[in-house]
């Protein structure tokens, strides 16, 4: 099972946060799905998925999404996926 801690930070707080299950073994090249479910969730624009983040997610277990990242303007500093069982 696949599960994903997803939080939208701003200031350092949490405004939402949703935790994304799905059934199956982690997929990489699955993963843009799954983050424009977490984002639809979340009512968030979905960012822009480069190899660094995967990398980043698949090394450390987490990965965060900045206003870089979007091609939308944002409300919130930063989206941060992680893990959930670490």
């Amino acid at each position: 099972m696949i599960r994903i801690w997803a939080k939208v930070v701003k200031k350092d707080k949490i405004l939402k946060q949703t935790v994304y299950e799905r059934e199956g073994t982690t997929d990489y090249s699955m993963f843009f799905d799954y983050l424009r479910e977490i984002c639809e969730q979340l009512d968030v624009p979905t960012p822009v998925l480069i190899k660094t983040h995967l990398f980043n997610y698949a090394k450390y277990n987490s990965v965060k999404f900045f206003q870089a990242d979007f091609v939308e303007p944002i409300s919130f500093d930063k989206l941060v996926l992680e893990n959930a069982f670490i």
